[in-house]
Order: C-alpha cells, then structure tokens, then sequence
C-alpha cells in the first residue's frame, strides 16, 4: 500500500506543480509581464500626458497588451538621457529636444501635435529682443525653450553672446522670473501660465508662430534604439495604443482635455488654455504627412536650425531615425 500510496500522491504533487507553472505563465501574460511591460516617459502638459491619460483611462494598454509603467519628466532631453541608460523604453519630447534623435540618441516613432507653446518672456518694460542685451535670460538647455529663445535672437540680429544666459530647470525658472531675479527667459505654457499670474503684465517678445514659414514645430514620441531595434512587437504595441489614442483625442477633444485634467490634476481650463496653443493631428493626418514625405520636410527644416544653433555638425537623416513605416504599419 504504501508505495502504491506514495505514487499516487507524488503524480498529485507533480500535477499540482504542473497547474500552478501553467497558470503562472497564463498570469504572467495576461497581466502584462516583464515581456509587455513599457516603461513610457511623459511631461505634465497636454501635449506631452493627453494620449497617456487616454490610454490609462480608456484600457488601451490592456487591450493591446501591455502594462504601463508612465514616469513624468520635467523635459524632452532627460528622457533622452533615461532611453540611453535602459530606464525608459518609449518618451515624449517637444521641438526643442528633436536634435538627439537626430544625432542618432533615439527614434521618433510618433509624431504628436504641431506646437506652439513656446514664448521669449521679458520682465514688464522689456519691448523688443534689443532691449535683453546684456540682460539675464533663463533658458532650459537642449528643449523647445532654448529654442524659441536663439530663433528670436536671430531674427534679431543678435546671438547668445549679447545675453547672460543662465541654463535653469522649468521650475526654477518660474520661480526666479516670478521674483524677478531673471529678466527674461526662454519658456513655455502652461508653465509660462503659472508665471503670468505672479506677473500678469510681463511681455511675450516671440512665440513659435512668428517662425512658422520657416520652420515646423512638431512634437514627438521616442524610442530607445535597442527597444526599436530588439523589441519590434512592443514597438507595434505601442504604436497601436497610441494611435488609438490619437483617434479619440482628435474626435472627443474636450473629453480628452478633461481626462488630462483628472491626472495631472490641475483644472479642465487650465488644460484647455494649454491644448489651443498646439495644433492636434488626427491619425488620418499623420499618416498623409508621413506617406508624402511631409514629416521629413519637417524635420530636415529643424536639422537645418539645429545646425545652424550649434546643436549639431553633421544630422543624420530624417529616414534613418523616424520610423514612419512603423507608425503607418502599426494601424494595418
């Protein structure tokens, strides 16, 4: 009896273990592991948290199966940076940032919005870029700040060299300005918002659609190389979440307005003042403008002010670090 016994309760305990590895497997897929798992970078605006929100709201992760673990950042090139580092699979990042992808640190898998957003703000009785000369102007390095900032300079003849440019983090920058301890700043809303109820008669010296014949303002969803690269269904997943994403921003805006609200957890007007300062693509849209090469315009138009700012000697191709073909793919 006993060995007989001691059989049949070794076939029970291996058919027990047999069960719990199946649905520990089972489990593990369905509730997204380490395989489905993407880390996604965004910024507390409606540009960079809306299709998030979205996607957090509406199960769009699940359904595509995956499980997101969104992180917030203060700007595009730190995101950069955590891609880089293997701490971030997929960010956003605004006009200012699109130089790194374009030195080879990253793939632009989804164009966003077209923005404008950004300003050069001046303490009250600053009129014109002339009269920073000499002044102390705050400025994010590396984003769509420091961008407004040189195009502005530029077009008035001048350069950075006639500034006290004091590289400063976005909330530092609304602090010092708001204590007029900076005389300008190159900036963006909403932060900029926040600025202007400590001082509601500062003066916007340029905002992005003074520039807007020559160059195009498109913000941007990255990916790390190695994640495009050895990741190509996370990739399509992402993609298809996005999209998705995209179709219902487009086609519910105010509800998509609300639901960046509820979790950025700052109020719907403040938002919807937000989103009127960016142009929403719908996903129809995005895929025309990628088909006909419009997309790539755009970002060779941005190369050539990189170039010109300093950023960068030499670009790479548009072609070889915006994957079009996976974005329009990832709707089939």
């Amino acid at each position: 009896m006993s060995p007989v016994l001691t059989r049949r309760s070794l076939t029970t305990t291996l058919a027990g273990v047999a069960a719990m590895a199946l649905l520990a497997a089972c489990g593990g897929s369905s509730s997204g592991g380490s395989s489905d798992k993407v880390r996604f970078g965004y910024i507390n605006d409606f540009n960079g948290a809306s299709l998030i929100a979205i996607a957090e709201a509406k199960g769009l992760w699940k359904k595509h199966g995956l499980s997101a673990d969104a992180k917030v950042f203060t700007n595009g090139p730190l995101q950069i940076q955590a891609l880089g580092t293997d701490n971030l699979d997929f960010g956003y990042i605004g006009p200012g940032a699109m130089w790194l992808p374009a030195s080879g640190q990253a793939k632009v898998v989804a164009i966003n919005t077209l923005g404008n957003s950004d300003r050069v703000l001046a303490q009250p009785g600053i009129t014109s870029m002339q009269q920073l000369k000499g002044k102390t102007v705050a400025v994010p390095e590396g984003t769509s700040g420091d961008m407004i900032l040189s195009l502005a300079l530029e077009k008035a003849g001048m350069t950075k060299e006639d500034l006290k440019v004091v590289p400063m983090d976005p909330s530092t920058i609304v602090s010092a300005f708001s204590s007029q301890q900076v005389d300008g700043a190159g900036f963006w809303y909403p932060a900029a918002a926040t600025i202007k109820k400590q001082v509601p008669d500062l003066v916007e010296l340029a905002k992005n659609a003074d520039f807007e014949q020559d160059v195009s303002f498109p913000t941007a969803f990255v990916a790390g190389n190695k994640v495009v690269a050895d990741q190509p269904e996370k990739t399509k997943k992402v993609l298809a979440v996005l999209r998705e994403a995209m179709t219902f921003r487009s086609e519910h805006t105010d509800e998509a307005i609300r639901l960046t609200a509820d979790k950025l957890k700052i109020p719907v007007d403040q938002v919807k003042a937000d989103a009127a300062n960016n142009k929403v693509l719908s996903v129809a849209e995005l895929d025309k403008l990628t088909q006909d090469g419009t997309v790539v315009k755009w970002l060779e138009g941005m190369n050539d002010y990189f170039v010109d700012a300093g950023k960068l000697e030499k670009p790479a191709d548009p072609k070889t670090y915006y994957t079009g073909d996976l974005f329009t793919g990832a709707g089939k």
